[in-house]
């Protein structure tokens, strides 16, 4: 049952909570808040529940369950015509049996004239002009490793005007490398790195591990690390051969008392400036070394920010990363409209915007993006990393991480309501020229029950075209 509530004892570091995506620290004092959803990563915690009926995971549950009420199914053309096209079928095979007998036709020739109208102007064609086209397609897209969920996505993501991208996962990897070790001190590289790695190597952060990881595959040993402590949201330290060594953010440092210089004050803004995390190492004294780690761009994110710009989609960024990393992200794909630092909610909300004049399409991967991608016309989720609520909220999953998979959706959508338009019109066509020759008598009820075959024939053998379709 989804509960918040509150410490009872012990301590604990909350690895990120489910509405704000940011670490949240407690510390030893008793009565500290747990929000439901987030992750223990270090200690043992006894828990409380306080909001059972009104925990943070159950507001966000209430946000996917307005979102999907508020989306209304798309009204087809096929569903308006079938309506009127019954009735209309009986009332001409009416007025022509009436009519010929009123002008001396023979009975049999009359009720002869009047069942051939009622046999080619079943809609069978009309009927299936719509469903064959779109069943091709999902098989197309299934070859090409996408699944596309519900029946009338296609049709809506054809006249979307506008693409919402998450950021982390869906246009980036979503890991964070390491792309920098400067070394400010007179130790040498490899030396350097040994000391970060006996410190790193004994936290559960997320960016230690990914240190951790590019230092070892460098076949370099760690440093035996002995009184190591780590303090949350700030770093690590530890003592090594009788000197004790920190590994952590600049405010951790101060902090510390330990003395940031002009110089490394610079690489710090610059580092910053390239949307980089930055991990201080240093000693009692001075900063020893700067560890940079960088999320990396998809290598065909701006091409396919650039494909949909001239099929005319205007792409927009909808991100929890702050503005100067979105910025930064944007800048490289092309992407000119960003909102970031978005909770959930205000990513719904900015959904709910959009919708009032644009068809809209979202792109997403994490549980904070399932709001947003179930309130869109059409959503699109990142199957392979994604999470189970944000798949189980789209129209479409991606099974891989080629995001150059929305470019293909789109021309195929596009493809799709011009092969559905077209059999519409072949089937009406075909439907209106047989009704005349039956009305005048050119066809029995035999030839006409070819005809209306072959009208069926034509847009199944029209639509399957799009099964092997290729897209450029």
């Amino acid at each position: 049952m989804p509960v918040d509530g509150i410490i009872k004892d012990g301590f604990t570091s909350i690895d990120q909570s489910i509405l704000t995506g940011e670490s949240l620290p407690i510390d030893k004092t008793v009565g500290d808040e747990v929000f439901c959803g987030s992750i223990n990563c270090f200690d043992s915690i006894d828990i409380i529940a306080k909001h059972v009926e009104n925990s943070s995971l159950q507001k966000f549950i209430d946000i996917v369950e307005r979102a999907e009420k508020e989306q209304t199914p798309m009204q087809t053309v096929i569903d308006k015509l079938a309506v009127k096209l019954v009735p209309t079928a009986l009332l001409i095979a009416i007025l022509t049996f009436v009519i010929t007998r009123f002008l001396n036709f023979n009975l049999h020739d009359s009720i002869n004239r009047a069942v051939t109208v009622l046999v080619v102007f079943c809609p069978c064609a009309l009927f299936l002009s719509t469903p064959t086209a779109v069943m091709a397609s999902i098989g197309q897209a299934s070859k090409n490793g996408v699944i596309i969920k519900t029946f009338n996505s296609l049709e809506k993501l054809a006249v979307v005007n506008k693409i919402a991208f998450d950021k982390t996962v869906t246009l980036t990897y979503g890991k964070l490398n390491v792309t920098d070790i400067e070394n400010f001190s007179n130790l040498s590289d490899e030396k350097i790195m040994s000391l970060i790695l006996g410190l790193e190597s004994k936290s559960e952060h997320p960016l230690a591990k990914s240190i951790t990881k590019f230092v070892e595959e460098k076949n370099i040993n760690a440093e035996i690390v002995t009184n190591f402590k780590m303090k949350v949201a700030r770093g690590v330290e530890g003592e090594i051969l009788e000197k004790r060594y920190f590994c952590g953010n600049e405010k951790y440092f101060r902090e510390n008392n330990i003395e940031i210089d002009e110089k490394i004050k610079e690489k710090i803004e610059k580092y910053s400036k390239d949307a980089k995390n930055i991990i201080l190492f240093g000693d009692e004294k001075e900063i020893l070394a700067i560890v940079t780690l960088s999320d990396k761009l998809k290598e065909n994110s701006k091409e396919m920010i650039e494909n949909l710009k001239e099929l005319g989609i205007e792409p927009i960024l909808l991100t929890g990363d702050n503005l100067v990393t979105a910025k930064y992200f944007s800048d490289k794909v092309g992407i000119t409209d960003i909102k970031a630092e978005l909770l959930p909610d205000e990513k719904f909300e900015n959904i709910k915007e959009l919708k009032k004049n644009n068809t809209i399409c979202m792109v997403g991967d994490g549980i904070n993006d399932a709001p947003a991608l179930k309130l869109s016309d059409v959503s699109v989720a990142m199957g392979k990393t994604g999470s189970d609520i944000s798949i189980e909220s789209a129209n479409i999953v991606l099974m891989g991480q080629d995001i150059s998979k929305i470019t293909y959706l789109k021309k195929l959508a596009n493809t799709t309501l011009k092969t559905i338009k077209f059999n519409i019109i072949v089937s009406l066509v075909i439907n209106l020229v047989a009704v005349i020759l039956s009305v005048l008598g050119l066809l029995n009820p035999l030839v006409g029950a070819i005809v209306h075959n072959l009208g069926s024939i034509l847009v199944i053998l029209n639509a399957s075209l799009l099964y092997d379709r290729k897209f450029k």
